[in-house]
């Protein structure tokens, strides 16, 4: 459980429009999803043709060790098991399918 009084951090996913899924951390998820889509975030989510992202996913957790614990533990995944960990966290795999 968070306590309200206490600094949180977020590990969240983004979907690039040229089909990556970028996992990071902050103390504000949307905030730092607003700086990422301003072209003003990590250099990965800078390039023009990754434009538009979608914030698909974020968990909050009470201390930035976990949130960071998360992101790298996401980003050791394969392709295959990052799609696995989204849908088994309610993220629906139309998001990265594309007919």
């Amino acid at each position: 459980m968070v306590d309200s009084t206490s600094k949180t951090y977020d590990f969240y996913v983004l979907y690039t429009a040229d089909g990556y899924f970028y996992g990071g951390y902050s103390d504000d998820a949307i905030r730092r999803f607003h700086v990422h889509e301003s072209g003003k975030g990590a250099k990965f989510t800078r390039v023009k043709s990754r434009h538009p992202l979608q914030l698909i996913y974020y968990v909050t957790y009470d201390n930035k060790h976990d949130a960071m614990h998360a992101e790298a533990t996401f980003k050791a995944l394969s392709r295959h098991e990052k799609e696995a960990f989204l849908a088994a966290h309610g993220v629906p795999g139309s998001v990265w399918k594309t007919n």
